[in-house]
C-alpha cells in the first residue's frame, strides 16, 4: 500500500453540536450507519450537517469483499422495529432526501429485500415529500426479492458495481459482475420511471479502457446516476492501494460519464455512493 496519501486526500477535522446530536440519536434509536462501518472519509462532515447513510439488517455481512471494512460475526435475523426507528430517525434529522443501504444478507431467503420494503414504507408513512433512494445487495439475483423493493417505489435504486470485471477475483470474490448489471436492467424492466445509479472505486489497479467500457456497460443498462470515488484501504489487512488518482483524473471522468449520456456523474477522489446524494435528486428532479 502507498504510505502517504496526496494532499487532496487529507480530510478537514469537524466536530460540534450537529455531529454529536446525530452520534445521540443513532445511539439512543440502536441504528447503524455505513458512514461509522465502513470507515467513510466524509463522516465528519456529513454527521456535521446533520444527515447520514443508514445500514440495515445488523452490522455483520456475509460476504468477504477485500475493499469493504464491514465486518464479518453473528447474524441475527431482521429486526421487526427497525423499519420504525430508521423512519423515526429520518422524521428528527429533517432529512428531505435519505439513502437506505444494508450488509448483504445471503443467509436470508429474501436476501433481506422485504426489510428494505419495509423501511420504505415507514418513511412514506411519516413524510412522503422525502425521496429516498436505497443502495442494495445483489440479492444473488433473485427477481422475487428485486421485485419487493422494486414494488414499494423508493425514487432511486443504487447498485454499485464496484470495479472492473478483471479485478472481482481479488476485490469481490463472492459477487458477479454480468449479475450487477442484470439486476440494474431488471429494474428499468419492472418500472422503467425508477431511476438507477450505480458507483465505482479507482486505485484498484485498474486500466483506463476498463473504466471506459464500465461507463458503457452501465448505460447499455439504462443506468442513470454514476459516482465515482478513490479507494481508500481500511487497513492494512485489505486490499492495497495501487494509485491515488488526481482531481483532475476524476474530473475527465466526469466528462466522458456526462458525454455518455448519464443524467448525473459525482467524481472526485472524497465521492462515496451517497455523498451529497441529496444535492444530485435537487439537480434531477
Amino acid at each position: 500500500m502507498k504510505s502517504r496519501k496526496p494532499q487532496w486526500l487529507k480530510v478537514k477535522l469537524q466536530a460540534g453540536k450537529e455531529k454529536n446530536e446525530v452520534e445521540k440519536l443513532l445511539k439512543r434509536l440502536t441504528l447503524h450507519t455505513v458512514c461509522e462501518e465502513a470507515r467513510c472519509p466524509n463522516l465528519m462532515e456529513c454527521f456535521s450537517k446533520k444527515t447520514a447513510t443508514f445500514m440495515i439488517l445488523g452490522k455483520y455481512c456475509t460476504r468477504h469483499c477485500t475493499f469493504c471494512n464491514v465486518q464479518n460475526g453473528k447474524l441475527l435475523p431482521p429486526e421487526e422495529d427497525e423499519p420504525a426507528r430508521v423512519a423515526q430517525a429520518v422524521a428528527e434529522l429533517k432529512l428531505k432526501h435519505v439513502v437506505i443501504t444494508s450488509v448483504t444478507r445471503d443467509d436470508l431467503p429474501d436476501g433481506g429485500a422485504e426489510q428494505f420494503a419495509a423501511v420504505i414504507r415507514e418513511i412514506k408513512n411519516l413524510n412522503r415529500k422525502v425521496t429516498i433512494e436505497v443502495l442494495i445487495p445483489d440479492f444473488k439475483g433473485d427477481y422475487q426479492a428485486l421485485c419487493t423493493v422494486v414494488k414499494a417505489k423508493p425514487d432511486i435504486i443504487n447498485h454499485n458495481v464496484e470495479t472492473v470485471p478483471r479485478l472481482y477475483s481479488e476485490v469481490r470474490p463472492e459477487a458477479n459482475y454480468q449479475r450487477s448489471l442484470e439486476l440494474l436492467a431488471t429494474v428499468k424492466s419492472i418500472n422503467q420511471e425508477l431511476l438507477t445509479k450505480s458507483g465505482i472505486m479507482l486505485g484498484l489497479g485498474e486500466k483506463r479502457t476498463e473504466i471506459i467500457d464500465i461507463f458503457r456497460d452501465l448505460r447499455k443498462v439504462g443506468c442513470d446516476l454514476l459516482t465515482i470515488g478513490q479507494y481508500l484501504a481500511p487497513s492494512t489487512k485489505h486490499h492495497p492501494v495501487v494509485e491515488y488518482l488526481s482531481p483532475d483524473v476524476f474530473a475527465e471522468y466526469k466528462k466522458i460519464g456526462e458525454e455518455m449520456g448519464f443524467c448525473y456523474v459525482a467524481a472526485g477522489p472524497l465521492v462515496r455512493s451517497s455523498y451529497k446524494a441529496a444535492q444530485a435528486v435537487q439537480e434531477i428532479f
